[in-house]
């Protein structure tokens, strides 16, 4: 391993971690600490910037290529799957559910996990027609 990607993941541990902190202490009330919350996270955001001088001068270059529609739409469907089963989580996992928020939460927790699921056939459908 280079010794530039160690660095790249060592600053995207350590920030990642400081900035996910940071988030934490802005939004759970009890801990009452938003202002120390954002100054954390501001710290944690800027360890993460100081990967891109690291990645500029070690990475070469890349040439414009023509946008790959397919994998821009598989993105898009894996986004709205992953969105679909975390409403759906978040639905049940909401203090004291009744039975509908069980029900459509299972509904869309399921639905979203299908759609993350199919997600790869579908690439693969959409790169097969293109060829």
């Amino acid at each position: 391993m280079k010794k530039e990607t160690l660095l790249e993941i060592i600053f995207g541990t350590i920030g990642g971690l400081v900035f996910a902190i940071g988030m934490c202490m802005c939004l759970i009330p009890e801990w009452n600490m938003l202002q120390t919350g954002i100054i954390v996270s501001i710290i944690g955001f800027i360890i993460l910037l100081c990967i891109i001088p690291i990645y500029r001068s070690h990475h070469p270059k890349k040439e414009h290529t023509p946008i790959q529609w397919g994998i821009v739409f598989t993105w898009i469907i894996g986004i709205v799957g992953a969105l679909l089963m975390g409403f759906g989580m978040s639905r049940i996992m909401n203090g004291v559910p009744t039975q509908t928020d069980m029900i459509v939460g299972m509904i869309c927790g399921v639905i979203g996990l299908l759609i993350c699921v199919l997600n790869y056939p579908i690439y693969s459908y959409l790169n097969k027609n293109k060829e």
